[in-house]
C-alpha cells in the first residue's frame, strides 16, 4: 500500500464519521483540532467573493483553532485555463467551486468522496437533484454548494396594456401572445418583442434556453447508464418527433419572418439589454442576474415566474446551474480541505450564504422552508430551484459553438431541423 492510499484510508475513516452529523444538519464546532486538520485551505471559484465574505468571516471565527478557508474569485472565462495552469505548475488550490458544466472537464483532478463516507441515498435526500450530477459510479465528486435557476422575468406593463393579466404557464400561449406584444414599425422592423427566442448571438442565455427545451421534452442530452456515458441528443425517447427536434424547432419559428409568431433576429440588441429598456415582453435569465437588472432598469415595472412547461410534460422542468465543492488530488492538506468542504455544505453555512448571495439554497432542508419574510422573487426562485436539471457537458466552450451552429444552419436554411439536431449529436459525442 503507497503513502498515498494510507492518507486516503485515514482521511476517509475520518469522514466516515463526520459526514453524519453533517447530513444531519449540525457540524459540530470544535475547540481544538481534531488530528490532522489543521491550517489554512485555499478554494477557488467563480461566485462573487461579495457574497461570501460574511459567510466565510463568520466560519473562520468560529474555528479559528481549527482551519480557515481563503476564497480566491476568479474570471468566469478564464477560471478554465486558469486552473490548468496553477495545478500544472503545483500552485493550484486545495478545493474549488466546480461547476457542474465543468464536472468532465476537471473530474480527473478531484478527490471523490467514497460512498462509505456518504451513502447516494443520503446524498440524494439532502440536495435538489440537480446535484445528483455529481454523483459518480466510484463516489461523489462534489458537495452541491450552491444552485442558479432559470427563470423568466416578465415585463408587467407591456402584458397590461395587451391585455394580459398574467404570464404564460405553458410555451403554447406564446403562439397567440407573440402577434399581440410584438411591435413592428412601418418597415417592418421590430421595435418591441415578445420573447427573445430564435437566434444566437445576440440571445446571452440562448445555449441553457435551447438545453432547457430539450430537457423538459424527456431527453437528458447525455445519460449514464451502468456508469457509461451516452450522448442522446438525437433519440426519439418514445416520441413521434426526437425532442431536441421539436425543441430546435420551435426556438426558430420566433426568427422566421414569414410567421405570425415572428419576434426575433440578429439585428436587435442583447436579450437583456432590451428587457431592461422596456422592449421586450419576457427574459429568460438567471435567479443570479435579478440584481444586475434592477439595477440596469431601477424604474421597470417587471416580476418573476417559473418557466413555462410543456403541456404534456410528466414534471416541471427548468434550466439551473449548480456548483459543488470540490477537493482536489493535488491539495497539499487534503484531511483540511474535506473537512472544510463539508463545513460549506452545512446547513448554517448554506443559510448565510443564501443570505448573502440571494440564491436559493440548493439543501432540500431548506428549499422545503421558504422564509416568512421573503421578497415575491424568492418563493418563485425556491420552487425553480427544485426543478432545475442540467446535463454533463464535455466542454462548455465547444458546444456553445455547436449549439450555435446548429441555430444558425436551420436560419439559414442551409439544413433541415433533423439534419442539424444530427450534426449536433455528433459534435458532442466527439468531444467526449
Amino acid at each position: 500500500m503507497t503513502f498515498f492510499q494510507t492518507g486516503l484510508l485515514i482521511v476517509f475513516g475520518f469522514f466516515i464519521i463526520f459526514s453524519v452529523v453533517v447530513f444531519s444538519g449540525i457540524l459540530p464546532i470544535f475547540n481544538t483540532a481534531p488530528d490532522g486538520v489543521g491550517g489554512e485551505v485555499v478554494l477557488w471559484g467563480t461566485t462573487p467573493a461579495l457574497s461570501l465574505e460574511k459567510p466565510l468571516q463568520e466560519l473562520n471565527d468560529n474555528n479559528e483553532e481549527v482551519f480557515s478557508v481563503r476564497y480566491v474569485e476568479k474570471n468566469k472565462d478564464s477560471f478554465d485555463e486558469e486552473l490548468v495552469e496553477a495545478l500544472a505548475s503545483g500552485a493550484g488550490p486545495d478545493m474549488i467551486l466546480l461547476p457542474h458544466t465543468l464536472i468532465v472537464r476537471h473530474e480527473n483532478k478531484v478527490m471523490p468522496i467514497p460512498f462509505e463516507s456518504i451513502g447516494a441515498r443520503a446524498f440524494r435526500d439532502a440536495y435538489a437533484e440537480e446535484g445528483e450530477l455529481y454523483l459518480r459510479h466510484d463516489g461523489i465528486i462534489a458537495l452541491p454548494f450552491s444552485i442558479d435557476p432559470m427563470v423568466m422575468y416578465w415585463n408587467r406593463d407591456i402584458f397590461t396594456n395587451a391585455g394580459s393579466a398574467k404570464p404564460p404557464a405553458g410555451w403554447d400561449e406564446f403562439l397567440t401572445l407573440a402577434p399581440l406584444l410584438s411591435k413592428k414599425d412601418t418597415s417592418g422592423n421590430i421595435t418591441r418583442s415578445a420573447i427573445a427566442f430564435g437566434d444566437f448571438s445576440n440571445i446571452k442565455n440562448a445555449k441553457d434556453i435551447l438545453s432547457m427545451l430539450v430537457l423538459q421534452s424527456g431527453n437528458p442530452i447525455v445519460e449514464v447508464i451502468d456508469g457509461t456515458r451516452r450522448v442522446s441528443f438525437r433519440d426519439q425517447r418514445g416520441l413521434v418527433m426526437p425532442p431536441a427536434q421539436s425543441a430546435l424547432r420551435f426556438y426558430t419559428e420566433f426568427a422566421n419572418p414569414a410567421k405570425p409568431i415572428y419576434s426575433w433576429n440578429r439585428s436587435l440588441r442583447d436579450a437583456r439589454e432590451m428587457f431592461a429598456a422596456g422592449d421586450l415582453a419576457v427574459y429568460f435569465g438567471y435567479a443570479s442576474e435579478r440584481t444586475a437588472i434592477r439595477a440596469e432598469s431601477p424604474r421597470l415595472n417587471f416580476d418573476v415566474a417559473v418557466v413555462p412547461q410543456t403541456r404534456d410534460a410528466k414534471r416541471k422542468t427548468t434550466f439551473g446551474s449548480v456548483t459543488g465543492v470540490a477537493v482536489l488530488k493535488s491539495s497539499r492538506n487534503a484531511q483540511t480541505a474535506f473537512y472544510a468542504a463539508f463545513a460549506l455544505a452545512d446547513k448554517s453555512f448554506a443559510l448565510a450564504f443564501t443570505s448573502a448571495s440571494g440564491l436559493p439554497p440548493v439543501r432540500r432542508d431548506l428549499l422545503a422552508n421558504k422564509p416568512k419574510n421573503a421578497d415575491v422573487f424568492t418563493s418563485v426562485f425556491y420552487d425553480s430551484a427544485l426543478i432545475s436539471q442540467g446535463w454533463l457537458d464535455p466542454r462548455p466552450d465547444k458546444t456553445k459553438e455547436i449549439f450555435s451552429e446548429m441555430v444558425r444552419n436551420v436560419l439559414s436554411g442551409r439544413s433541415t431541423v433533423s439534419t442539424a439536431v444530427s450534426a449536433a449529436h455528433e459534435g458532442i459525442a466527439a468531444l467526449f
